[in-house]
């Protein structure tokens, strides 16, 4: 599910091994900094040692701290995270100089005013690298929403978006079955509701069952206007697994099967398959392809992107959509990442 402004937890890639790597490397340099820095008189190597334990000890400690406030600080606005993080920093910063000053001063041999300029020095240190980080998670905040927002936008033009050939041809079909068959024009318009009312609702998420619901109203209504032409067949698990899906996101791909296959051919099977592997539920829809090479029409890529932005959006990059000619058949294949 897409994340937005009151879901989206800034501390997530704290957790993650590439983060704590930098963060200690990024310890070591200033370490490093500060023991080459001008105006040491002692040793620079035992300097070295006791800046570099500090600070590492400061690094992990706020760490761990975020790590074990994170249920309550999932409460907050990611900004006011930025300065609850800020705070806890320098606090630990002042309560482990003053631990590793009351015990290690005899081994470093220091006298207080040296550990007392040493240890300000640090924290003045660690306050401006502090402001500078928050001052990047700001910009960077700022531009998560932008994008998020347009990102939004885009969204909601894409679930917008009904073709006025599918429509018009719907409503033609209906037309004429109002005096031949009455009540297959009244399902008609009904299925023709659901799908209009599933697209105006805006972004959202359903499951899959009736995403695959709404797929099946489209070919119902497509099956009236092709008769004998198109065969449909469907191949589902006796229970459809519990996941949720964009709102309108694989039936552009079924419209898209009619579209650039079916409609170009004589007759032709629609095929709409589901399969499951222990994290990830697959999608597949297959139709026979008009050129007797066998090779994919561009026309696909309409539907197709539209579909591939929306289930890449709203699974948080997990998801995907990918295409593949397959013995003349022109298949799409959703991946659906399966929730803990």
């Amino acid at each position: 599910m897409q994340k937005n402004e009151a879901t989206y937890d800034p501390l997530d890639t704290l957790w993650q091994a590439p983060a704590i790597i930098w963060m200690l490397l990024t310890g070591e340099g200033l370490a490093v900094v500060l023991a080459l820095a001008p105006g040491i008189e002692d040793d620079r190597l035992r300097y070295f040692g006791l800046i570099s334990l500090a600070i590492q000890w400061i690094s992990l400690s706020t760490l761990a701290a975020l790590y074990l406030l994170r249920r309550p600080l999932a409460r907050l606005r990611p900004p006011h995270v930025a300065y609850v993080a800020l705070a806890l920093l320098l606090a630990i910063t002042l309560a482990i100089s003053n631990l590793a000053w009351f015990f290690f001063r005899d081994v470093w041999s220091l006298q207080a005013d040296q550990w007392n300029g040493m240890q300000w020095r640090l924290t003045g240190i660690v306050l401006a690298v502090g402001l500078l980080g928050l001052a990047a998670f700001q910009n960077h905040w700022r531009g998560r929403l932008h994008a998020v927002r347009a990102k939004q936008s885009e969204l909601q033009a894409l679930q917008a978006r009904i073709r006025p050939h599918f429509l018009f041809n719907t409503l033609n079909t209906g037309a004429a079955l109002v005096h031949q068959k009455p009540e297959a024009a009244e399902r008609l318009l009904l299925d023709l509701a659901d799908l209009f009312r599933a697209a105006l609702a805006g972004p959202r998420q359903i499951s899959l069952e009736d995403e695959l619901s709404l797929a099946r109203r489209y070919l119902e209504i497509e099956a009236l206007r092709f008769g004998e032409r198109l065969q449909v067949r469907w191949e589902l698990p006796r229970e459809l697994p519990a996941v949720t899906v964009p709102a309108l996101s694989i039936q552009p791909l079924v419209e898209n099967a009619i579209r650039h296959g079916v409609e170009r051919l004589p007759s032709g099977e629609i095929e709409v398959a589901v399969s499951t592997t222990p994290d990830t539920v697959i999608v597949r829809i297959s139709n026979p392809l008009p050129r007797p090479g066998g090779l994919a029409m561009s026309g696909h890529q309409v539907g197709l992107n539209a579909s591939q932005v929306r289930i890449e959006a709203l699974t948080g990059g997990r998801g995907s959509v990918r295409t593949e000619v397959v013995d003349g058949r022109f298949v799409a294949t959703v991946r659906l990442p399966v929730e803990a």
